[in-house]
């Protein structure tokens, strides 16, 4: 899960190396090419240059992963470890009752995302937030990362832990789509379903998210670019992973800064190359019944109420809020909250509310509470 963040300084180095030998070589060859002493100045400032650079990055990637495994050597995985197909896969469990809630991360989180929000949860239910392959402390699986599959590692996992129904699947952003795989897949496991400004089949297809560069080639791009200054420790030197996230008590926060200073994107990269393969899997999943369900989602006013937003930005918000309202239509008993003020980091920036409204749900689930009076209906808090 961390290889190429160990595989880069290596590689670095000896990129380095190269470089330095070729520039040496070049300057040997600087009197016979040259018989002016200011272009001889101008080339060797420029074979400097570029080796100084190679060299720089060459000891940020290694100061980088010396780091990164000094920070895991000395915070082990909270909860356990499961084997699953051949490979370890983590599961942490907290709490106790049913159902029991399971939390499924976004694109390139992993279950410390979580760790402000669980604890509280753990006080109405079991909770179990897991790491999809290869993310925080699951190894790789080989094969696809498609909805069908990640379902199928999630559902051995869960039995080989013994946890087993009635389960609540709780999924942010992407995970959305493997929630409605899970529930569609294993119905009988399943008493309710909560999207955290979840994924919508097929939205890789929509013009609007397109245009704002949240699919396709320049969703790639934008992913490069922080990909290479996190391999190369950009991210470390400038201080991100020491830098505890707000909110979550000193060790989970210091935990999930350094976990967001690494992003795995070998594994992000395949998710989002099964991407559109996830969005076939679930687009027939259009109906789950009566079955429970709450969606939590981001505030577009954020945007929208700016004086003057990105064009490309308001259409996306305004797409994007029109694909949560649709999800109400999984299920003649679903209530959809928009989270004010919130980014689709919803469990970062509006704890308050998953902490108050989900044990509401796990309890109408139970049956310990009466139904609520917002199905259908979509409101603002």
């Amino acid at each position: 899960m961390d290889f190429e963040y160990f595989a880069a300084p290596a590689i670095l180095l000896l990129a380095a190396a190269l470089v330095i030998w070729c520039g040496l070589r070049h300057l040997a060859t600087l009197s016979t090419r040259y018989t002016r002493q200011w272009p001889q100045l101008l080339d060797r400032l420029i074979v400097g240059s570029i080796s100084g650079v190679a060299v720089a990055f060459a000891t940020t990637a290694t100061f980088n992963a010396v780091d990164l495994a000094r920070f895991r050597a000395q915070h082990p995985s909270p909860g356990e470890l499961y084997a699953v197909n051949g490979r370890t896969m983590h599961l942490n469990c907290t709490g106790s009752g049913s159902p029991t809630l399971i939390l499924d991360s976004g694109l390139g989180s992993d279950a410390l995302i979580w760790g402000r929000v669980q604890p509280h949860l753990a006080e109405t239910t079991r909770v179990c937030s897991y790491d999809r392959a290869g993310y925080g402390w699951s190894d790789t699986q080989p094969g696809p990362r498609d909805a069908d599959h990640i379902t199928a590692d999630l559902h051995q996992l869960l039995q080989t832990a013994g946890v087993h129904g009635p389960l609540v699947l709780m999924g942010h952003s992407i995970a959305g789509l493997y929630i409605r795989d899970y529930a569609a897949r294993y119905p009988q496991d399943v008493a309710g379903l909560i999207f955290v400004d979840g994924s919508t089949p097929l939205q890789d297809e929509n013009p609007a998210l397109a245009a704002a560069g949240e699919t396709g080639l320049a969703q790639r791009a934008s992913i490069l670019v922080v990909r290479a200054a996190a391999v190369a420790g950009i991210n470390r030197l400038a201080g991100s992973c020491a830098r505890p996230i707000q909110g979550f008590d000193p060790q989970a926060g210091r935990a999930l800064a350094e976990d967001l200073c690494h992003p795995p994107f070998f594994t992000i990269e395949h998710e989002l190359d099964s991407f559109h393969k996830s969005g076939e899997e679930t687009a027939p999943l259009n109906s789950f019944g009566s079955l429970p369900v709450l969606i939590f989602s981001q505030d577009p006013a954020r945007v929208l109420a700016q004086k003057h937003p990105p064009q490309a930005l308001a259409a996306m918000e305004i797409a994007w809020n029109q694909m949560q309202e649709n999800l109400k239509k999984l299920s003649t008993r679903s209530c959809r909250i928009i989270a004010r003020g919130s980014s689709h980091a919803i469990q970062i920036d509006r704890p308050d509310l998953l902490e108050r409204e989900v044990p509401r749900f796990i309890d109408q689930v139970r049956g310990s509470a009466p139904e609520p009076d917002c199905y259908g209906s979509t409101l603002t808090e």
